[in-house]
């Protein structure tokens, strides 16, 4: 195969990757998906499962750098540095404090809100073409143990929301707040709600994505690690593996944290740092029914069919993927204020929660993804560095850079999450 008779192969089976490949399929070009494990093994599968417009904020906000420090040698707290002699972590925590100003935050919400406008369009779409997406839209309780907490909350989301989402007037005080939510607890003193936020199961949505990609045609090589790329001139023309040689008109790179080493290949190599998050499933009397942010700990609540899935945590602790149960245990018991005592003591969550996991999300050290082609390839592109946001964001950054793919102009859109910024290149 040559040339534009040969597919764009996707490298990444997550959620940005699969989403790029469908709407590439729908776009009438051939395409083919290879994962290094199998679909959903990073980052998508064990996250919260959030779909939602009013938390479009990157994780380098003001005052986030300070805390980083602070949580030096505090594995409960929800944003840990545990010091690593790994290369290049100090160089990014420092870019990461650069941009964590008030200044580049408000840009940084305002291009990913931006991004999102389309978001429950394009899940909709994803609906009606017969994707299972699980997708329900419950809405999202923000819960806080002080007014003051709450109403600093509602304010950052309010500067945002016009002409993109709708949040309230102001935050519910008293006992009246944790009657928001039938899973709240009498602690919880202020709270919020964001009416139609959604929630979906990321395995649910995986599969259906999986599914729409095989009704295409389109083949997806799971357990195979991408080696090397054969190139001509600027341009990439196979994608080697250990057992084949994949020819491609173009590659998009959509492999979470492990996208560094692939864009390494095509001499273009990206600042990532893998920011790892925890969540296990518990049944909880009674269930929420609404997704709860419990704002004061950054932890997020979903009800996800039966159960419930509790997530949370931002760890900078290397490229690894080793769970330390220390912070599942730091997780539930900051639950436990907003939730109530769902259990007695740290040695009953052996048996009381189900499914714990970690995952290293892709973060660039201002905190926005990165859509766009490479500079050193003519066709070669990347997504990654979504954070906390890959579900949320999957569809809107798999439709735009199908759109950039096919026609060869970047949309607007997608400027603010450039390779050429500074955050963003090596």
């Amino acid at each position: 195969m040559k040339g534009a008779q040969a597919p764009v192969v996707v490298v990444g089976g997550g959620v940005i990757g699969l989403c790029a490949a469908y709407y590439l399929a729908v776009a009438g070009i051939p395409v083919e998906v290879v994962e290094r494990r199998h679909v959903g093994a990073g980052a998508s599968w064990g996250n919260a499962g959030w779909v939602c417009l009013s938390h479009s904020m990157p994780v380098p906000a003001p005052g986030a750098f300070g805390h980083a420090l602070r949580s030096l040698g505090r594995p409960d707290s929800p944003l840990y540095v545990r010091p690593v002699a790994e290369p290049g972590l100090a160089a990014w925590l420092w870019r990461f404090g650069r941009n964590s100003t008030p200044a580049r935050f408000r840009r940084g919400y305002q291009a990913v809100a931006d991004l999102n406008r389309p978001t429950f369009d394009l899940f909709a779409g994803l609906a009606d073409a017969g994707i299972d997406t699980s997708l329900t839209r419950p809405g999202m309780v923000h819960a806080f143990r002080s007014p003051a907490a709450g109403r600093r909350y509602l304010v950052v989301q309010r500067e945002m929301a016009p002409g993109r989402y709708v949040v309230p007037d102001d935050v519910v005080i008293g006992e009246a707040a944790s009657r928001l939510d039938p899973a709240l607890s009498p602690e919880v003193r202020a709270a919020y709600l964001v009416a139609g936020e959604g929630v979906v199961d990321p395995a649910r949505l995986l599969a259906g994505l999986r599914d729409a990609l095989a009704a295409f045609g389109v083949k997806v090589h799971e357990d195979t690690e991408v080696t090397g790329m054969r190139r001509s001139g600027d341009a990439v023309t196979a994608v080697r593996t250990a057992t084949a040689e994949l020819p491609c008109r173009a590659v998009v790179v959509a492999a979470g944290t492990g996208s560094d080493r692939l864009s390494r290949m095509l001499g273009h190599p990206l600042r990532l740092q893998a920011g790892k998050g925890y969540s296990f499933s518990v049944d909880l009397d009674p269930a929420p029914r609404h997704a709860l942010y419990l704002g004061d700990r950054s932890v997020a609540v979903s009800p996800m069919g039966a159960s419930t899935r509790i997530a949370g945590t931002m760890e900078f602790s290397g490229s690894n993927n080793r769970l330390e149960w220390s912070r599942i245990v730091a997780i539930a018991r900051a639950s436990r204020h907003y939730l109530g005592a769902w259990f007695r003591d740290p040695d009953d969550l052996i048996s009381a929660i189900r499914d714990p996991w970690v995952g290293g999300r892709p973060l660039l050290a201002d905190g926005l993804p990165l859509i766009d082609r490479l500079p050193t390839c003519g066709n070669a592109y990347v997504a990654t560095g979504h954070g906390m946001l890959g579900v949320t964001l999957g569809p809107a950054t798999g439709k735009a850079l199908a759109d950039f793919v096919s026609r060869g102009r970047r949309p607007e859109v997608l400027r603010p999450f450039s390779v050429h910024r500074p955050a963003a290149g090596g």
